[in-house]
């Protein structure tokens, strides 16, 4: 009976394997006789530098011609032609590469608060670069010219409006952080926010919705300034110690401004903390001690019931229909232009200047050689004119309103023709 114990501890036979003694240990080991099981690799996407992701911008015509008759955004009976956020997110998304497509990525940039923050980043980074060339000239004026006290007064101006700006991107980007509203199903600990944190997802969807939101910026702004656009986006977003663009193209662009030109185009709310306490400027501007409008934190989404002309004004680019900005004679960069000035990809349709023959250009050069100075070739669109803010008092109203506005509608089958189209893609590579 001993023995039978002894056997059944040391050497007993089980259906999956045997214990064994190991005289190094000194401790029973379970061997096991199943074959040992295939581990399966899980290959996660690497999350690919700014600047390694290239879209297509050499779209040739047979594939315009493609693009138009099956993805191009079809009027509807009694719309305005007129170039929409729509209509620059499908290009966007048509010459953008595979390995960052997805279907939460079409599905993100397809709700209204998505929209709302891609139109205030436009207005944001459109007005940063009209302020950066009025200040730049301004820097080189101070040779020949004395600085005045109403520089100060325009220069606060320039400074006051961008931080508005850099206001209404913060509060879109402060919704699909804590995952509010449409946002919820993409937050990274699920909707309810009782998930495990899929970090290594969330930061992979934010890599490429900063990339694309840069893409859509660059082509409603007329395809001009993409490095300044792209280093300010992530200045905003990631600050300027992890500005990953920046460490890669080393341009050192805010340590050549000057004094004047940091306090306008950076603002005063610039914190340099720690590592480890270092907040994104776009939170700086929302945690900032200066006076802020309340309604510019929900601006579009709430309905206010007294608001003045210059609030008007950016709800009206930020989340109004792009139909009324021709009424209004504003425009977005080239969203709420006529459609038929631009080509299938939203390039302006060019004079027939070009068709000039050298004869007449060498007579034009004769003529003018008396005058060699060059004029600046025209805008796409008009400057960005801010309404100044009122000088009385802001109304602020008995009862905070709980009334909501009506959201601008997205696209529906817009959606479902790049999700289509991407499975289409995928299935293809597959094979």
């Amino acid at each position: 009976m001993a023995d039978d114990e002894d056997e059944g501890v040391f050497g007993g036979m089980y259906e999956d394997g045997h214990w064994v003694w190991d005289e190094q240990t000194q401790a029973l080991l379970f061997v096991s006789d199943l074959p040992p099981k295939q581990i399966e690799n899980i290959q996660i996407q690497t999350k690919a530098p700014t600047g390694t992701i290239e879209f297509r911008d050499d779209v040739d015509l047979i594939e315009q011609i493609r693009y138009r008759r099956r993805y191009q955004r079809k009027l509807k009976p009694g719309q305005a032609d007129v170039i929409t956020l729509q209509d620059v997110k499908d290009i966007a998304l048509y010459t953008a590469p595979i390995n960052i497509l997805s279907p939460m990525l079409i599905n993100l940039l397809h709700l209204p608060t998505t929209e709302r923050f891609l139109r205030a980043l436009i207005l944001c980074c459109g007005y940063y670069l009209q302020i950066a060339d009025e200040m730049a000239t301004r820097m080189l004026e101070l040779t020949t010219k004395v600085r005045t006290p109403d520089c100060e007064k325009i220069e606060n101006e320039f400074r006051d409006n961008l931080a508005d700006l850099r206001v209404l991107v913060a509060k879109e980007y402060c919704i699909m952080l804590i995952g509010g509203a449409d946002t919820k199903k993409f937050h990274h600990m699920g909707p309810l926010k009782k998930r495990q944190s899929l970090s290594d997802k969330d930061a992979r969807l934010f890599e490429t919705l900063l990339r694309m939101s840069v893409q859509i910026v660059w082509l409603a702004l007329g395809r001009k300034s993409f490095n300044q656009i792209e280093l300010e986006t992530h200045r905003l977003f990631k600050s300027e110690i992890f500005n990953a663009v920046e460490h890669t193209l080393k341009t050192g662009y805010i340590s050549r401004m000057v004094a004047a030109e940091q306090a306008v185009l950076l603002g005063h709310c610039v914190r340099h903390d720690k590592k480890l306490n270092t907040r994104s400027p776009l939170m700086n501007e929302v945690f900032c001690h200066r006076p802020i409008d309340y309604r510019l934190l929900g601006l579009g989404v709430v309905k206010y019931p007294k608001i003045s002309s210059r609030l008007k004004y950016l709800r009206l680019l930020v989340s109004g229909p792009e139909e009324s900005m021709m009424e209004s004679a504003v425009t977005l960069g080239i969203i709420g232009l006529p459609r038929t000035q631009f080509d299938t990809m939203l390039r302006p349709i060019s004079l027939s200047t070009e068709a000039k023959s050298k004869a007449s250009i060498a007579s034009q050069s004769a003529h003018s050689s008396k005058s060699s100075f060059k004029k600046a070739a025209p805008s796409l669109y008009p400057p960005i004119i801010i309404p100044r803010k009122d000088a009385h008092e802001i109304y602020f109203p008995p009862s905070f309103p709980d009334e909501t506005e009506k959201p601008y509608p997205v696209s529906d089958v817009q959606q479902k023709r790049w999700l289509n189209r991407l499975t289409k893609l995928l299935a293809s590579t597959t094979h």
